[in-house]
């Protein structure tokens, strides 16, 4: 099985550490986040990685190699100039089978086993793992129907479905996607729609930090011993 790490922002979230370390060198823990990815997609099966690169690429690669270290095999990527999160898919001429593309600042304890079989189960072209945010609202709510208001709800918890930026692709997923064009993934989603393309949603409610932000970064460190309890993969 094959994966693609997407890796080639320039952090500007957790600025200004990202400027002279690229964000999937930052640590976690004992390791660079994308080395506890790469731990994780072995031990799940996958054993060639594509890592696509912009910012500080060289760093990464210096540090990662071709992947023997860790029982996988790594190739790389380079985009000269930014190419959004689908357009760096557009550089890879090679991508003939089912393949999951995941962002390189990530932590997650997701089955990318249970995630590929959901996939193929229903037959979508293009799958997004997707989590449960809660936004806990510090006021009282009105809602209103011009000047007469027509409910009151104090404090609510607002609930909504996000991308975790763990994905699923086709191979003909790929047609939507022209090289060497700047993309992103929802301007991707609504192509796919317009053109009937059947995309799907797959709930995962177990751990996840989004570490480009950088409100998860610090909880994973203020949880570290915690989750490295609990996650084999972390220890």
């Amino acid at each position: 099985m094959r994966a693609v790490i997407l890796a080639g922002g320039k952090g500007t979230r957790l600025a200004p550490y990202t400027t002279i370390v690229p964000k999937p060198l930052l640590p976690v823990g004992e390791r660079p986040i994308v080395e506890i990815l790469i731990r994780q997609l072995q031990d799940s099966g996958f054993h060639r990685i594509t890592l696509a690169l912009g910012h500080l690429a060289h760093l990464v690669q210096a540090v990662l190699g071709n992947g023997e270290q860790h029982g996988v095999r790594i190739d790389y990527s380079i985009e000269n100039s930014a190419l959004g999160t689908s357009g760096p898919l557009g550089l890879l001429d090679d991508l003939g089978e089912t393949f999951v593309v995941l962002n390189g600042d990530i932590l997650t304890d997701l089955n990318f086993g249970d995630l590929l079989r959901f996939h193929r189960e229903n037959q979508f072209d293009l799958t997004v793992a997707c989590h449960e945010r809660r936004v806990h609202v510090d006021y009282g709510v009105i809602h209103r129907n011009g000047r007469q208001i027509v409910r009151y709800e104090e404090k609510p918890v607002i609930r909504f479905h996000v991308s975790t930026g763990i994905y699923v692709f086709e191979p003909s997923v790929l047609a939507h996607i022209k090289p060497g064009e700047y993309l992103d993934f929802p301007v991707l989603v609504g192509a796919l729609l317009d053109a009937g393309e059947r995309v799907g949603c797959y709930p995962f409610d177990g751990m996840w930090f989004d570490l480009g932000r950088i409100e998860d970064f610090q909880a994973v460190h203020e949880t570290w011993d915690k989750l490295k309890q609990s996650v084999p993969f972390l220890g």
